[in-house]
Order: C-alpha cells, then sequence, then structure tokens
C-alpha cells in the first residue's frame, strides 16, 4: 500500500532530523536499503548495455570477422542482452523490497506466491467439477 502525501513528508522529516541528528547512523541506514543495492545494479545495467551498444556497432563498423562471423557484433549483442537481463531483474527486486528492522538478519515476511496460469486454470476446473463452490 503506497503512502499517503502527508505520511511521505512526515517521513521525509524524520529522515532529516536523523540525518542532522546522527549522520554515521543515518549512512548505515541507507547503505543496509535494499533498494540502494537495486539501484545500483540497474546503474550498472544501463552502463554495460551502452557498452555492449558501442561493441556491437565497432565490430560492424570494422568488419572485424574472423571466418566470416561478426565476433565483436555478436558480443556486443550478448553483453547487451545480458545488461538488459540484470537491469529488468534489479529494477523488479527494487520494487518488492520490504520494511524490516536495520540490522536484522531475519527475512522479512513473504508474500503469498502467486499461482500459475496452468494453476489457476486447474484450481477452477475442480471448483466447476464439485459443483461451484467460490465461483463468482
Amino acid at each position: 500500500m503506497p503512502l499517503s502525501e502527508h505520511e511521505q513528508r512526515l517521513l521525509e522529516q524524520i529522515e532529516r532530523a536523523l540525518l542532522a541528528e546522527d549522520p554515521k547512523f543515518a549512512s548505515t541506514v541507507r547503505a543496509t536499503d535494499p533498494r540502494h543495492y537495486a539501484l545500483r545494479r540497474v546503474v550498472f545495467a544501463v552502463v554495460l548495455l551502452l557498452v555492449g551498444v558501442g561493441l556491437m556497432v565497432f565490430g560492424l563498423v570494422t568488419k572485424f570477422a574472423p571466418a566470416g562471423i561478426p565476433v565483436l557484433g555478436i558480443l556486443g549483442f550478448v553483453v547487451m542482452f545480458g545488461a538488459a537481463v540484470l537491469g529488468v531483474q534489479s529494477y523488479r527486486r527494487a520494487g518488492r523490497t520490504e520494511l524490516r528492522a536495520v540490522g536484522s538478519d531475519a527475512k522479512p515476511k513473504s508474500r503469498p506466491t502467486r499461482m500459475s496460469l496452468v494453476e489457476r486454470l486447474e484450481e477452477r476446473w475442480r471448483r466447476r467439477a464439485d459443483g461451484g463452490s467460490g465461483e463468482r
């Protein structure tokens, strides 16, 4: 559930007060935030994507192709693809972070797992066979 505008303002005030009161603790809290690491991975993925584009273009322009295979172009594409996968996974992971106590090693409560399409269809079929219990 997203925070309301009032709650966001209160949180920002608390952060500013904490930073002013104890900057070392505030930097420790900020450094252990999983979103911080996810954002760093997204930035790394963007840089890696640009390197892949540059490598692919350089390989195609120089036409370096031993045995007729554009090695640098293919390598650039593979780097771009890997960077895109890393970026998407990091972006998704950043959105799924949950609050937890600072310094606690306890994992946050896991959300109920979503059923796959096949599992939902099987569940619907079972409800239908049971006489429609729970049907809309």
